[in-house]
């Protein structure tokens, strides 16, 4: 069993982004997903897991050589919940299973750590959520015991429902990070994301 592993949800129609794959647009030189999954592999001894749906075979292409693994959701157009629920199945077991987006950026590595570090010195069985201003985060971080909870309720499984359902399983960390809160949607927030890079390089 690895102590962390993690599940990245890249199956989303990308709508108000316009014609343009969010997760296939540049971070620091490669397509945001690509991005992430670095992000995330660099704080696991687990597997990445990449949910795919829409337009997979791109997601796939982008993701080339990268240490991951695809569980593709045929049923993405259905919600995001589909693809939690795609995740949570495939994943292997693991103590620790994050559980994030493919479109946040400017989340760290040193972000995640903390996370990781902040779960452990509270309660390792419950669900870790970070939380700012009464804004929820992302990821999470899921006991890999609970694992099989999430999967349990036909009507409504993944981690929505339950961590509402079920607040004595949830605890919410303040992790003031920007990267937790921050996702990107629209262009004009793709055009702030490279502005700002581009102000760093200067």
């Amino acid at each position: 069993m690895v102590d962390v592993a993690a599940i990245i949800l890249a199956a989303g129609l990308s709508r108000r982004m316009g014609v343009s794959n969010k997760l296939l647009l540049p971070v620091d030189g490669v397509p945001m997903i690509r991005h992430m999954v670095m992000t995330f592999a660099a704080v696991t001894d687990g597997p990445v897991i990449v949910v795919t749906g829409h337009e997979a075979n791109a997601i796939k292409a982008a993701l080339d050589g990268c240490d991951m693994e695809i569980a593709h959701n045929p049923d993405y157009a259905d919600g995001q919940q589909t693809s939690v629920v795609c995740g949570l199945r495939a994943v292997p077991d693991a103590r620790h299973i994050m559980v994030g987006l493919g479109d946040q950026p400017t989340l760290t590595d040193h972000d995640l750590l903390n996370l990781i570090d902040t779960h452990n010195a509270a309660d390792p069985e419950r669900i870790s959520i970070p939380l700012l201003n009464e804004q929820r985060g992302n990821p999470i971080l899921v006991p890999g015991s609970l694992r099989e909870r999430l999967l349990a309720d036909p009507r409504s499984p993944g981690c929505k429902t339950f961590t509402r359902a079920n607040p004595d399983h949830v605890q919410f960390h303040a992790l003031a990070s920007p990267g937790f809160y921050t996702d990107l949607d629209t262009p004009d927030a793709y055009a702030a994301l490279t502005a700002g890079a581009s102000e760093r390089t200067q």
